[in-house]
């Protein structure tokens, strides 16, 4: 069955904030500013210095938080989660982050990313008697790090961080510090903020922009840092021929917001960097430009900036449609598309339409999406993509489908042109999409695209081989 949205799914958004007086109602704005990175599920967890306080909850961050819930998370320090999951299936015992008791008091963990090595350390924990309540990969942190082997938690901390392999932006709670990490090849994005003091640590900037705090700089790839009544202390966990910056390309061209500042770039400018290099790449004569919002605003804007093309918004999109929606009888053809996308027939009617897109995935939505262009007097509907055809699964935190799924894989762009329904039809090419981008290009995962994969994943997985290795 056809998902609600033809589009990958992103991991989850983490924000903690240490020292500050009112930190769970900045953690819980944190997380209404992430929430486009995963609509599933959200939480938070504080602490006094002596004790640590939960509330988790499945749906929107504004539904799983009301005064009431927050009153109760006491402390001055929070770590938050919001996610859609790429490990476990949507279930509340799932809903990060995870919070446990041990030997050496009590440790959250909130994780943006996917462990490719998961199915092999679970089997090993599981076989030294570990028991597992969520089927997360997540959990597996935690019972790393409560190994009583060891005698410090940054001792710890910093020992597994060698054992998990993958994609790990993390940010970790205990009564009396805060951690965050990012993995060696620093696939998901995270920053460091202050505000009053207070240290802040966010997926996206767009979180320090909405509580006021300072942005300071990126977490580097393979580093962790520490903080606590002392201050800030930062340590390379990983040797220097170890860290190999992979950046996720994806963040760039659809998941983050255009307002954020992520691998040291402003989003919404590398999206019109990439509609430029789109028209340059495969012009065409047309009257207007129009975006599929939201996504696709920034690079059609671009697409039009290059080619001299007038913008135009030529669909509406109803933002409160969710995934809960009560959904008619399967007879109202196209309903999914018509009801969060509503084209403008004084806008269309008789007019040559690039239409500008972030991405196609299996294909069917486009495919209804452009015979409403049709249906309201569109001319001609020349369909522009703002990355390369997606070839491969992601195993590095964004739930793609799996390879069998997407419509590049088995069939020609020609092919798709002639399924889409549209005039024509033009890709970014992987040259033009790195071009866009000012970084150095081998920093950047393209792995959706070219296969090449950054870190070995061993085969192929998906998310829910966690609960089938319980079976």
């Amino acid at each position: 069955m056809e998902s609600w949205e033809d589009r990958p799914k992103e991991a989850c958004g983490v924000f903690g904030i240490y020292g500050h007086p009112d930190a769970v109602h900045l953690t819980y704005l944190g997380l209404y500013a992430l929430q486009h990175r995963g609509e599933e599920s959200a939480g938070i967890v504080s602490t006094d210095g002596k004790k640590m306080y939960a509330h988790r909850g499945m749906g929107l961050v504004a539904d799983v938080f009301n005064e009431n819930f927050l009153s109760n998370l006491k402390g001055h320090t929070a770590i938050g989660h919001t996610r859609y999951s790429t490990t476990g299936s949507s279930l509340l015992k799932n809903a990060q982050p995870l919070l446990v008791d041990y030997s050496r008091g009590s440790l959250a963990v909130g994780h943006n990313g996917n462990l490719v090595n998961a199915d092999v350390l679970r089997a090993e924990l599981e076989a030294h008697g570990s028991i597992f309540q969520t089927t997360v990969d997540s959990e597996i942190i935690l019972h790393l790090m409560a190994n009583p082997r060891y005698v410090r938690r940054d001792e710890a901390l910093l020992d597994i961080l060698k054992r998990i392999k993958g994609a790990f932006t993390l940010v970790l709670l205990t009564e009396d510090e805060m951690m965050g990490v990012r993995d060696p090849n620093g696939f998901r994005p995270l920053c460091l903020g202050r505000i009053d003091g207070a240290y802040v640590l966010a997926s996206e900037t767009c979180a320090l922009d909405l509580i006021g705090a300072t942005f300071i700089r990126e977490i580097e790839p393979g580093e962790a840092v520490f903080i606590d009544a002392k201050g800030l202390r930062s340590v390379k966990a990983f040797l220097p021929a170890e860290v190999k910056p992979s950046h996720c390309i994806f963040e760039h061209v659809y998941f983050a917001r255009p307002d954020s500042v992520i691998f040291g770039e402003n989003v919404h400018q590398v999206r019109q960097n990439l509609g430029r290099q789109l028209a340059r790449e495969h012009p065409v004569e047309a009257d207007i430009v129009i975006p599929v919002p939201d996504s696709g605003n920034s690079a059609a804007l671009g697409y039009s900036m290059e080619s001299g093309i007038p913008f135009e918004f030529g669909m509406t999109r109803n933002h409160y449609v969710g995934r809960t929606f009560i959904q008619p009888t399967q007879n109202i053809r196209d309903f999914k598309v018509k009801v969060k996308f509503n084209p403008i027939r004084e806008v269309l009617k008789g007019r040559r339409i690039v239409l500008v897109d972030d991405s196609i995935i299996r294909g069917t939505t486009s495919k209804a999406r452009v015979k409403s262009l049709f249906d309201m007097g569109a001319k001609e509907v020349h369909l522009r993509v703002s990355c390369p055809p997606s070839r491969h699964p992601c195993f590095y935190g964004i739930d793609f489908p799996t390879q069998k799924e997407l419509i590049a894989v088995n069939h020609t762009v020609e092919e798709i042109q002639k399924f889409l329904g549209v005039t024509s039809l033009g890709y970014l090419s992987i040259e033009g999409l790195l071009a866009a981008v000012k970084g150095p290009k081998e920093n950047y995962c393209t792995a959706c695209f070219s296969g090449k994969y950054p870190v070995d994943f061993g085969g192929e997985g998906d998310k829910y081989s966690l609960e089938r290795s319980k079976c």
